[in-house]
């Protein structure tokens, strides 16, 4: 959603419930979350998921996009950050590795720092256990390895071309 609705100023009760609204269609609510999984989880992950999906996987894709980003990440009842930190708690709780990672990756692209994902992972150690935590922890690792070595090829190939 972009223009007066994702502002709210063209739909009263936005504010309250995201892009979920009483009147609205199940297009409008799979168009908030496109935009909103988009934003959080980068265009190039998104897209990468869309030309993935085939018969089997369509409705799946479909179901994360609407409930997940259009119902729940529209919502403005708490900051992306605090989505983040949430999320990346349920990772580390349930085991799931892979989405912990790139949850990661969406923490950072949400304005989480560093050291607040490892204050997120100490505190995981308490209530996840402190396996999980060591797992988590060895993922977030791996995780700013490979985005640091992405910054400093990006950097590299931006000090070799030539400017214009």
């Amino acid at each position: 959603m972009t223009g007066p609705e994702a502002s709210g100023a063209a739909r009263p009760g936005l504010e309250r419930h995201g892009a979920v609204q009483p009147d609205a269609t199940s297009q409008e609510i799979y168009d908030g979350g496109m935009v909103v999984r988009r934003e959080v989880l980068g265009a190039a992950h998104v897209d990468r998921a869309n030309a993935n999906k085939d018969s089997f996987t369509e409705d799946f894709q479909d179901m994360i996009t609407r409930i997940a980003w259009g119902g729940i990440w529209t919502r403005p009842g708490l900051t992306r950050q605090m989505r983040s930190a949430v999320t990346i708690t349920a990772m580390v709780a349930h085991g799931h590795w892979e989405e912990l990672a790139m949850h990661i990756r969406a923490a950072i692209t949400n304005g989480l720092s560093r050291d607040e994902i490892k204050e997120i992972l100490l505190q995981t150690a308490i209530y996840c256990g402190v396996p999980s935590a060591n797992t988590a922890f060895k993922t977030a690792q791996q995780v700013f390895r490979e985005m640091d070595k992405a910054a400093m090829d990006n950097t590299a190939v931006d000090a070799a071309t030539p400017p214009n």
